[in-house]
């Protein structure tokens, strides 16, 4: 048995040694019980674990893996857990999961398997190939239920039920390349957006009111060539080959960027939390750590202007601002530990927010396999319960995917929270 979240290391991927670390963090986690409440995985491991009159080595391999399945890298374990490291015991309940998964795909995963993940994690290909012709690719495969989705769920797995993110028309570099830009005071600081290709061909509305509220707060904005997906629905699916590549990639152009002066910023949670926290570890380079080190939220990096020496943000709001706002917390932004800064700017505005801090049930991609899809409406009813209780006049929520589900279960359509500032202000909208 061997602790290791490593990769590299020549027992990772050591399938009898990988049980024996699950039945020892099992035991713990057995014993703990503090995490029961976070995600499916836990109740199902105590109620594994009680049928056994608390014999965790009694666990067959099949139901070990039913936890590790049930497990969508919310990453909160990292927020209650009081065994991560560096303490002791050495209990990092996701990256394990992590390295299960990887196992698994590398020794256990049917063609299926591999075509779903090769669907979810292939995000450029697959944009920039429907932003071509935006139309026919939403009316092909937009229409939950339909003859092409059920088709798509048999073939590759992603559930035909769910509300997939449309294409857009324009994509955001294509759009950042052709504006003007337009400082609104003296310049304070440089960044490099990394838009994530949910704001690249999904929505550019995010990247373009970020753009907007950046410069009107005196931050100049590059986007650099030659970036791409995070990386996460490989990491995700344990697919470290294709993660590794696409990581280090970004890195490259991200740390040329962080030697020019510029930070870099995120407008989805879940890519912020990849580039700061799982390129350091799992690339474990220092141009890895670097643009670790130099990546920041979209709405904390704002907040540090705020609140920071010599930087300051426009409080002047004079555009529309809701009287209630329900906010809704992503898990990847808890797990960041930066505090709620999106919910700070908001208030700035005036608005008086409501937290509605519950999981969507999608957390990156697992929320849109056929094989999570119902379990994956069950976790997102509390959520869904909080919103109508908030019965506030709008919603927000940083993350693009859980901002879909919302969609799909409420029928109301959040707003990133940079999308309410730049309304705030008065800046208007662009026209798709």
């Amino acid at each position: 048995m061997t602790v290791t979240y490593d990769p590299k290391h020549p027992k990772y991927f050591d399938e009898w040694d990988l049980r024996g670390e699950l039945t020892r963090v099992y035991d713990l986690c057995h014993g703990c019980r503090l995490c029961v409440s976070l995600c499916p995985s836990f109740p199902t491991l105590f109620d594994l674990i009680d049928a056994k009159d608390g014999a965790v080595e009694e666990l067959t391999p099949a139901e070990q893996d039913q936890v590790v399945d049930e497990c969508y890298q919310c990453k909160l374990c990292y927020v209650k857990c009081p065994y991560t490291p560096p303490h002791e015991w050495e209990l990092d309940f996701p990256r394990l999961m992590l390295r299960a998964e990887a196992v698994g795909t590398r020794q256990h995963s049917t063609v299926k398997d591999k075509l779903t993940t090769q669907m979810l994690g292939r995000t450029d290909l697959l944009g920039k190939l429907a932003t071509t012709t935006p139309r026919l690719a939403n009316a092909t495969v937009g229409k939950p239920g339909s003859t092409i989705r059920k088709t798509m769920e048999k073939v590759v797995g992603v559930a035909a039920e769910r509300v997939l993110p449309p294409y857009a028309k324009t994509r955001f570099s294509t759009w950042f390349r052709k504006r003007r830009p337009s400082l609104g005071r003296p310049p304070q600081a440089k960044v490099t957006v990394f838009p994530t290709c949910l704001v690249e061909y999904s929505n550019p509305a995010v990247g373009q009111d970020l753009v907007k509220v950046y410069e009107r707060n005196g931050v100049s904005c590059g986007l650099p060539d030659k970036i791409g997906c995070c990386g996460a629905p490989w990491l995700h699916s344990g697919d470290f080959d294709h993660f590794t590549k696409e990581a280090a990639r970004n890195v490259e152009v991200l740390a040329a960027a962080v030697r020019a002066g510029n930070d870099i910023v995120v407008p989805q949670p879940t890519c912020g939390y990849v580039l700061k926290r799982d390129y350091p570890e799992y690339l474990g380079t220092d141009d890895a750590k670097l643009v670790g080190a130099h990546t920041y939220d979209a709405s904390e990096y704002l907040w540090r202007l705020h609140k920071g020496d010599g930087t300051e943000l426009d409080t002047k709001f004079e555009g529309e601002v809701p009287e209630t706002t329900a906010y809704h917390v992503p898990c990847h932004l808890q797990a960041q530990n930066i505090g709620l800064r999106s919910r700070d700017l908001l208030k700035l505005t005036g608005t008086k927010v409501k937290l509605v801090q519950k999981c969507s049930g999608i957390d990156g991609m697992w929320g849109f396999r056929a094989d999570n899809y119902e379990l994956s409406r069950k976790v997102i009813k509390p959520l869904v319960a909080g919103i109508e209780a908030a019965d506030a006049d709008v919603v927000v929520g940083d993350c693009h995917l859980a901002n879909g589900a919302i969609n799909q279960e409420t029928g109301r359509v959040p707003q990133h929270p940079l999308q309410q500032l730049a309304r705030a202000y008065g800046i208007a909208p662009e026209e798709e």
